[in-house]
């Protein structure tokens, strides 16, 4: 096993651990065989993305900025499989939140990874986010479980994660 293999393998592991450990102590997280399969693919993936551009591209600054972006991806998937940004994770306006990844993954290839394209492309994710909290707002405006100041505080989180990623692309080489 080479060193690339396990700088990507051992994290995922470590991270799969938590909540299997938690599993034998707890009733309030449950997971299933599938659920460590997806997170597994999830983080797995995550880790070879970035591995793959990091070889591609030597500025500290960018290898930042990838790894905030993959940050935010990583954690707008996750938190919207496992527990929903907009109530719980079966609601449907949550949806969204995937056209705000597909929004990354075209922009970043129509970039071609560099550095300029890669800051428009978070740049259109932080509006893409935006625009989900707004549209949920909305939407969500009669439901008493979800307050506009919770809709609105967790996706600022993201959208500055977004942004911070198009900044740091922006100064980038």
């Amino acid at each position: 096993m080479n060193i690339t293999t396990i700088r990507i393998l051992l994290p995922a592991g470590l991270i799969l651990l938590v909540p299997l450990v938690a599993m034998q102590f707890t009733n309030e997280v449950n997971w299933s065989f599938a659920d460590f399969i997806a997170a597994g693919v999830l983080l797995i993936s995550i880790g070879l993305a970035y591995e793959f551009v990091i070889r591609k591209n030597s500025s500290t600054t960018y290898k930042i900025a990838f790894g905030v972006g993959l940050a935010a991806a990583l954690l707008l998937i996750w938190s919207n499989l496992a527990v929903g940004i907009i109530g719980s994770e079966d609601n449907p306006l949550n949806l969204m939140y995937f056209g705000v990844i597909v929004i990354v993954v075209i922009g970043a290839a129509a970039a071609r990874l560099k550095p300029k394209g890669m800051s428009r492309a978070m740049l259109m994710a932080a509006f893409a986010q935006t625009l989900s909290a707004i549209i949920a707002i909305v939407v969500e405006f009669e439901n008493t479980t979800i307050s506009s100041i919770e809709i609105i505080l967790v996706n600022a989180f993201f959208i500055a994660l977004w942004v911070g990623s198009a900044f740091l692309f922006s100064k980038a080489k």
